[in-house]
């Protein structure tokens, strides 16, 4: 097996293009649907990332959600990095400083190796399969793992996107609806790969979101499972890598309750 260690590094060196971003309303494109934006960053991000992991790990493709021509063939039977250069670019274009880099190693269509990195807060959570997952926060190394509430004491994190419209009132609202009435509270961050590492360190509970694309969420459902946690699609189903899926998040506890109960519209 290759050897992974180079990333966190990586993605440290990369994360300086983040930190030192200034006027960023002036770098703002519109992506393909309503309010889908990348920045002048969220490009130079991946190209460094993409440069870097071309020396380092030679024999692994790299889908980036920035290239459209990354889209990798060798999801089911090679070694593939998907790469988020910046989650949560709205996040970043508004300075709410709760975005991040995430990069998940997938080995013939599994997740081998995730990393999801938060520069503003230093925190970086990774973990290797059969390893465990554990959070490097200012310099300290800690192990992590899911809580063990249920649905009533939870704090339920869920995601939509403007530019997938046919998911908001039904079925993302009416879910929400349903959670709201059952949970401790909800939260919406605007950054997946954030709200899955903080099911994974016990931050909250359960996770939502009808329609996600691989790099959101390749590097955090690994980082969920290895701390204890559930993820799946919405029909229960493994997760897939090679296009969007929807993806339901969880400790066991509030993760079965999810499923037992009346929550999922389609």
């Amino acid at each position: 097996m290759s050897d992974f260690s180079c990333i966190p590094g990586i993605m440290r060196e990369a994360a300086k293009v983040m930190l030192s971003a200034e006027n960023i309303d002036r770098s703002i494109h519109a992506k393909t649907g309503d309010q889908n934006f990348v920045t002048e960053y969220d490009v130079r991000t991946e190209n460094m990332l993409r440069e870097a992991f071309a020396k380092a790990l030679p024999e692994a493709d790299m889908l980036g959600e920035e290239s459209a021509e990354s889209h990798s063939t060798r999801i089911a039977d090679g070694l593939t990095l998907i790469v988020d250069p910046i989650d949560g670019t709205t996040n970043f274009i508004h300075g709410c400083r709760y975005s991040a880099i995430s990069v998940g190693v997938c080995d013939r269509g599994r997740i081998i190796y995730g990393a999801v990195y938060n520069p503003y807060m230093d925190e970086l959570f990774r973990a290797e399969i059969g390893k465990g997952a554990v959070a490097e926060d200012r310099g300290t190394v800690v192990p992590i793992h899911v809580s063990g509430r249920g649905l009533s004491d939870a704090l339920a994190y869920f995601g939509t996107a403007p530019y997938y419209r046919e998911t908001l009132e039904k079925p993302t609202f009416r879910t929400l609806e349903k959670l709201f009435a059952v949970t401790r509270d909800i939260r919406r961050s605007g950054s997946a790969a954030m709200d899955l590492t903080s099911i994974a360190w016990g931050r909250g509970d359960i996770f939502f979101e009808y329609r996600l694309s691989p790099w959101d969420y390749a590097a955090g459902s690994l980082i969920v499972t290895e701390a204890g946690g559930r993820v799946s699609q919405m029909d229960g189903s493994p997760l897939r890598f090679d296009k969007p899926c929807p993806v339901v998040a969880g400790n066991p506890a509030a993760y079965e309750e999810f499923f037992a109960g009346d929550f999922l519209e389609f």
